[in-house]
């Protein structure tokens, strides 16, 4: 099917009142269920294929993660879908006030290469607990999580309610080029901007999920060795192919020394002596960021790692030594295995190096000082994190995950997952008698002196 007769299908079939019941939205969510865990090893193997995923990895960090999103909305649909009665104001007597969740319609969701099946699946399962209808565009860069996304949703779905679009770059065009009645974007800043352009021709309501440099901050107060455990898990997870990745560390220069020791200790401990021979060590999705990872590298001080093998995209866990602020590895968000070190010797002085690529996806503070916890979470602008630990926030049903300013707009998972895809229309359902005529011209004294009494 053309890209504009899906969305014209799409569109008759919500308005038809189809997804609406309840009932046939949970059927559809148990139907995706059934399929997922029928397709598991072929969406294993996907993973493996583009990104060199373990199962543990793939499972750990994608659909498990789905499947976790999935038993949330199966548990907790009817209570969000439900009619809340509210207060209402003394001004309107006679009447009761409610908030009635609504789909918006005609939903897109754009999602990446680097966690290709759970940023596509995990919004999708929002979607149609909201009640939507869903055009689902995969990242292009990973064909295979692709091919079997879309095989998976066309097992359980019709066309004209949940489609996928496979393709690139036109592809996304034509798709933006339509008039849908929500999308939802996971990806890079440049093509958010793209997608923002767009959608404001139709004044679209957009969610965002983008990226940048996410710090991680050590201070002297942390415990160094649980520090480097967990910085060398979050960077480089996927390796450090993830949007919430620790893009740089910045550390109390009195400690730097040893908590460096204990970074290219676990390295080891985590990957072995040969990274780029260990099985569970994934590689880097296309020749193209290869060669762009190895650019950044270029004429660094490498503390560990650099090494790196053409054949099978890998790059080893890389630390970097010495770096400044105007280096090309600190322009741009690294998106791979490449950890640069800063430091600082006052605390103060972290608020003007996080400043310079502000408002950072995550931001990750290690510290035992409830005074600098607090300070730094009240003072830094960004989209969620942790205390003494990396990426885990954003593995939770009852919070929202999000970006702020440049890292994005909006935030889904849980409850917010289902508002993400949900208008709430304010009723007031007013009865018949009596009518006060209060509101009514004429006005008079006596009329505005009631309302000064009640609007005050």
């Amino acid at each position: 099917m053309e890209i504009e007769t899906i969305v014209k299908s799409q569109k008759a079939f919500f308005k038809s009142g189809a997804t609406l019941p309840l009932a046939f939205r949970v059927a559809a969510l148990k139907k995706l269920r059934e399929q997922m865990q029928a397709l598991l090893p072929e969406i294993l193997r996907a993973l493996h294929d583009d990104l060199g995923k373990s199962d543990f990895e793939g499972y750990m960090t994608e659909v498990g993660l789905a499947f976790d999103e999935l038993h949330y909305m199966e548990k907790h649909l009817r209570k969000l879908a439900k009619t809340k009665r509210v207060k209402t104001p003394i001004g309107n007597f006679r009447s009761h006030s409610f908030i009635k969740p609504s789909p918006y319609g005609t939903v897109l969701i754009m999602s990446p290469w680097n966690y290709p099946f759970m940023l596509a699946i995990e919004p999708l399962i929002d979607a149609i607990a909201a009640g939507n209808t869903v055009i689902v565009k995969p990242g292009s860069y990973s064909p295979h999580t692709s091919a079997i996304i879309k095989k998976l949703l066309n097992a359980c779905f019709s066309g004209n309610y949940v489609a996928v679009v496979l393709g690139g770059r036109l592809e996304n065009q034509a798709l933006l080029d339509q008039k849908f009645d929500y999308i939802f974007f996971t990806g890079s800043k440049a093509v958010g901007r793209e997608v923002q352009a767009k959608a404001s021709v139709h004044l679209t309501p957009i969610t965002l999920e983008l990226g940048g440099k996410s710090p991680a901050i050590v201070d002297e107060t942390a415990n160094l060795k649980v520090t480097a455990t967990r910085l060398v898990f979050g960077k480089y997870l996927n390796v450090g192919q993830t949007c919430v990745a620790p893009d740089y560390l910045l550390v109390q220069k009195d400690v730097k020394k040893e908590l460096v020791s204990y970074i290219l200790q676990e390295i080891t401990h985590q990957f072995g002596e040969k990274p780029l021979e260990n099985k569970d060590y994934g590689k880097i999705i296309n020749e193209k960021h290869f060669q762009r990872l190895l650019g950044l590298m270029k004429d660094e001080k490498m503390l560990v790692g650099g090494q790196s093998d053409a054949s099978t995209l890998r790059i080893a866990p890389t630390v970097l030594d010495n770096v400044t602020l105007d280096r090309p590895v600190m322009l741009e968000e690294i998106f791979g295995p490449i950890l640069p070190i800063l430091t600082f010797d006052k605390f103060e002085e972290i608020y003007d190096i996080v400043d310079h690529n502000p408002t950072p996806l995550a931001l990750y503070f290690f510290s035992n000082s409830k005074k600098r916890q607090k300070e730094v979470l009240s003072r830094i602008s960004f989209g969620g994190g942790c205390i003494n630990d990396t990426i885990i926030h954003v593995a939770s049903t009852a919070m929202p995950f999000g970006g702020v300013g440049e890292s994005g707009m909006g935030g889904y998972h849980g409850v917010d997952g289902f508002a993400t895809f949900t208008h709430y229309k304010s009723i007031v359902d007013k009865k018949i008698h009596p009518d006060l005529t209060l509101r009514y011209q004429p006005y008079s004294k006596l009329k505005e002196k009631v309302i000064r009494a009640v609007l005050k």
